[in-house]
């Protein structure tokens, strides 16, 4: 009795590793494409990598008439506090801008190599990465947004005697004024360049963590001038 309850105990253990190794669902083979990667790369939209702040000093007039005698001139100082935000916007990227080399067509280039060289048979067998070769072009750097964080009044002088009212289109003029000097002076700066290259950065990394060889390449700075549409 001893003997046929061993064995079927171990019928039964047998039955039950059978069952188990059955019942584990079969695990997808992941493979990396060039539009799994644009799609991927597309979803982070606009990649923010720079923001430079200025602080300006902006003066803006207005010319008096002589048939109020230069009463109504005005003339108001003012500091401004601005960021600029700039970057690559990623949506703008194509199937064609990315390339992705499979392990396999890294071995039969290696292969193809190394027989148009007559190497040994030792050097074929240098190990091959098991991850893709990713190489992407990015669209050129572009400003997203010229903001204004403050303008202070420093001084505003209305006429001779100070008796007219303040014009409200002179603080709209300084304000115009003042993004466009932010601008200019972060555009002096080279924040197109920055921006640049922290997305390549930033990318570079991103990817590194799939452990997948990547190249980032870019498609050189855009034009350094105020957004089509302003946030």
């Amino acid at each position: 009795m001893s003997w046929l309850l061993l064995l079927v105990g171990l019928a039964a253990v047998a039955f039950a590793i059978y069952i188990a190794q059955q019942a584990e669902a079969e695990q997808p083979i992941e493979t990396v494409t060039r539009e799994g990667v644009v799609t991927q790369i597309q979803q982070l939209n606009r990649l923010q990598t720079v923001a430079f702040s200025v602080d300006t000093v902006i003066t803006s007039q207005r010319q008096g008439s002589w048939m109020k005698l230069w009463q109504d001139q005005q003339k108001g100082l003012f500091i401004a506090r601005g960021r600029v935000e700039a970057g690559i916007d990623l949506s703008a990227l194509t199937p064609e801008m990315v390339q992705v080399v499979q392990p396999m067509d890294q071995v039969n280039v290696s292969n193809t190599n190394d027989a148009n060289d007559n190497a040994s048979a030792a050097d074929t067998n240098v190990p091959t990465s098991i991850m893709p070769q990713i190489n992407i072009t990015l669209p050129p750097s572009e400003i997203f947004s010229v903001y204004l964080d403050d303008i202070e009044i420093y001084d505003w002088q209305t006429g001779v005697f100070g008796m007219t009212q303040v014009d409200p289109k002179i603080l709209a003029q300084a304000q115009s004024m003042a993004k466009k000097e932010v601008l200019e002076r972060a555009c002096r700066g080279d924040i197109m360049t920055m921006a640049l290259k922290n997305a390549q950065t930033q990318l570079q990394q991103l990817f590194s963590l799939t452990g997948a060889v990547v190249t980032v390449t870019t498609q050189g700075t855009g034009a350094c001038q105020m957004p089509l549409k302003t946030s």
